[in-house]
C-alpha cells in the first residue's frame, strides 16, 4: 500500500456535504466510488476541510492509501477520467506514512463571495449569495478585523456537539470588493460548524448599517449563537486553500 495525496476541486450545489452519508451524494462518497473503479480495492479517503451541503472548493485536500498500477503522474488524470463533472482532481501526489489530510493541516482558508449588485447573475448563481442593496465594504472591513486572534469562537457556531473547545485562532479576516463582488476572506487554525457563513452573514448587517463594526467584538463575548446574525447561504462559500 502507498500513501496519496490529492488536491480535489468540486462544485458542491448537488452534494450533501463532503463528509460520507448513507443515501446522499457527498464528495467523499464520489472519490470513494472512482478509486475504487480504478483500484478495484475498497478505499476510505480523509479530507482536509469537511464541507457543508452547497460548500465549493478550490484546494480541498485529500489522503488515502492504495495499491495501484497507475504511475502517480498520471493519477489525477485517471481519476477524472472516472470522476463525476463536478468533482476533479487538480494533482496527486505520494505521500509519507505520517500525512494525513485533516490532523495534518496547520490553517484552512476560505472564501465567502456576495454579488452585490440590483440584478442577479446567471453565472455565479451558483457559486455566490446576491445582495441587491449596496454595501459599505469599509464598515465591514472593520467588523473583520476585530475577528483576528485567539478566542472563544462559540457565538459564531451553529452546533458544538462534542467540541472539545471552542477557542479558534483566526490568522486572517478581510473584506474587499471587485467591481460587483465583494470578496470575504477568512484563514484559520480551525473552524466550528457554519462559522464563516455566520461571520459572512453578519457582517452583511454591518455592511446595510443595520449593526456597527463594534457589535462583532460584543457578539464574540457572548458566547452566544442567537446574539449573531443570520447563516449566509452555502452557495458563497469556498474552501481555497489547505496550508501543511
Amino acid at each position: 500500500m502507498r500513501c496519496y495525496r490529492a488536491t480535489i476541486e468540486y462544485d458542491g450545489t448537488d452534494f450533501a456535504g463532503f463528509q460520507w452519508q448513507r443515501d446522499l451524494r457527498t464528495v467523499q462518497g464520489e472519490l470513494e466510488t472512482a478509486l475504487r473503479r480504478l483500484t478495484e480495492q475498497d478505499v476510505r479517503v480523509s479530507g482536509a476541510g469537511r464541507t457543508d451541503a452547497g460548500v465549493h472548493a478550490l484546494g480541498q485536500v485529500v489522503s488515502f492509501r492504495a495499491s495501484t498500477r497507475i504511475p502517480t503522474e498520471r493519477l489525477a488524470t485517471a481519476m477524472n477520467s472516472v470522476l463525476p463533472e463536478d468533482v476533479r482532481a487538480v494533482e496527486a501526489c505520494e505521500t509519507d506514512e505520517a500525512f494525513h489530510a485533516r490532523f495534518s493541516a496547520k490553517s484552512r482558508a476560505y472564501v465567502y463571495v456576495i454579488l452585490n449588485r440590483q440584478e442577479p447573475s446567471a453565472v455565479w448563481r451558483r457559486f455566490a449569495c446576491h445582495v441587491r442593496q449596496r454595501l459599505d465594504v469599509g464598515a465591514m472591513e472593520e467588523g473583520a478585523r476585530r475577528l483576528i486572534g485567539e478566542m472563544d469562537f462559540a457565538a459564531w457556531a451553529n452546533a458544538l456537539g462534542d467540541v472539545q473547545t471552542t477557542v479558534r485562532r483566526v490568522l486572517q479576516c478581510s473584506v474587499r470588493r471587485r467591481g460587483h463582488l465583494i470578496l470575504l476572506a477568512v484563514e484559520a487554525t480551525g473552524f466550528l460548524h457554519g462559522m464563516v457563513r455566520n461571520i459572512a452573514g453578519t457582517l452583511i448587517q454591518v455592511g446595510h448599517g443595520k449593526r456597527e463594526p463594534a457589535d462583532i467584538e460584543r457578539i464574540t463575548a457572548s458566547r452566544d449563537r442567537s446574539q449573531a446574525g443570520p447563516t449566509a447561504p452555502a452557495c458563497g462559500l469556498c474552501l481555497v486553500r489547505v496550508r501543511y
